[in-house]
Order: C-alpha cells, then structure tokens, then sequence
C-alpha cells in the first residue's frame, strides 16, 4: 500500500508529463506545488502564482518572506519573472493567458463539476483563486487522491458546493489518468499496482476502459 507522500508524490509525477514546452502554468496549494519539482529535462514552463508573481523558482537557500507563493510558501523568482499587484494577475487568469492550472479537489463528477473549496460546517480559508483559475485557463487537470478514507471522489454528481460547472480536463490520482469526456469518464492510463476493476470499486461513475500506457512506464 502506498504512502501518502508516495501517493503524492506519484501524482505530481505525472501530471508534470501533460507540461509543454514553454506553457504558462499555475499551481494550485497543496499537492499541485509538488509538480514543480518534477518537471521534465527540456521542458521550460513559466508558473504564475495569483498573488502577484510570474516566473516562480524553486526555494532559494536565503529565504526572502516578501516572496511567497499563493500557499504561503517561501519560492524564488527565476530570471525575467516579474512581481505585480492582484489587479494584474487576475487579469492575466481571467484574460485567458494561463495555458494550464492544476488544482486539487474535494470531488469531480462525469460532467467535469469540481467541488474544491467548502465543506459545509467546517472553518475553510476560501476559495482564493481557483473559480477564477478554472473558467479562465485553457487546460484544467484535477490533482487529487482517489478517494478519502474509502469514499470515492470521482462521482456521477458532486454533492458539495460546486467551484465550477464543466470545466475539468484531466484527473490524476494515485491509481491512474482519467480524462472527462462528453461520453463519460475514460480511464486512460493505470498504474501496474491496481487492476481496472479495484479502480472501478473506488469510483462511483461508471468508468470508459480506453488504456494508453506509454506515460505509464516513465513514471
């Protein structure tokens, strides 16, 4: 069985893979930061951080507390990145120039509905930017794990307070890659340590078995 941080860590692997070359990223708090450190040899992404900053880089060794990234965490900013006020970078997010955002998630459903900020009755932070992030960026990849403490995230219907309607691309947990079709939900990818059928028992939509497994063996 795995660990959480080798569930994490699997996750972050792969999405790293759905990168391209010179793409504007950004990553959501939490699971999606991780992706950063796994991004392909040759690959060159700009993250944006809807704080205010574009060209973040990895922790630097004298940490500057002005600098920190949308989770509050200390980053760096690489040559040619740039600092602005939230004004800017949301205009950046809601004009369409982000290329890709990843974000974690409470739950998915077959309709590409993400639920990813509020659980009614418990203290939340709010949403921040993800509303923003989900309907202005060009490509949305759910990083998640599959289920919580056995119970399914990948639903028919969400049934938490929706953060957007249709919107969801590609979702990628520790079992394998699913992409939201108009069809339904294809199970595109699966790791060696689960079979379709496990994958199916902790999902709840029925799933489309459609299997490319060439992104799997590299991970």
């Amino acid at each position: 069985m795995l660990t959480k941080d080798q569930m994490q860590e699997r996750i972050a692997r792969r999405v790293a893979q759905e990168l391209t070359d010179h793409s504007l990223v950004n990553l959501g708090i939490g699971l999606p930061t991780k992706v950063a450190n796994y991004i392909p040899d040759g690959i060159h992404v700009t993250l944006q951080s809807e704080n205010g900053f574009i060209g973040l880089g990895p922790v630097p060794e004298e940490i500057d507390p002005t600098i920190v990234n949308a989770g509050g965490q200390p980053v760096s900013i690489q040559p040619g990145g740039a600092f602005f006020d939230s004004s800017t970078s949301f205009g950046i997010i809601r004009g369409g120039h982000v290329d890709v955002t990843v974000l974690g998630a409470l739950q998915v459903d077959q309709n590409g509905n993400i639920a990813n900020y509020l659980i009614p009755g418990k203290m939340v932070p709010g949403m921040g930017g993800a509303m923003d992030l989900l309907t202005g960026a060009k490509k949305v990849i759910v990083a998640m794990e599959h289920t919580s403490k056995g119970t399914p995230k990948i639903l028919k219907n969400c049934t938490l307070p929706l953060t957007a309607k249709g919107i969801v691309d590609l979702i990628i947990t520790e079992m394998g890659v699913f992409r939201v079709t108009p069809e339904g939900v294809e199970v595109t990818e699966i790791y060696p340590d689960f079979t379709f059928e496990e994958i199916q028992a902790a999902t709840e939509v029925p799933l489309i078995k459609n299997i490319q497994e060439e992104k799997m063996q590299n991970v």
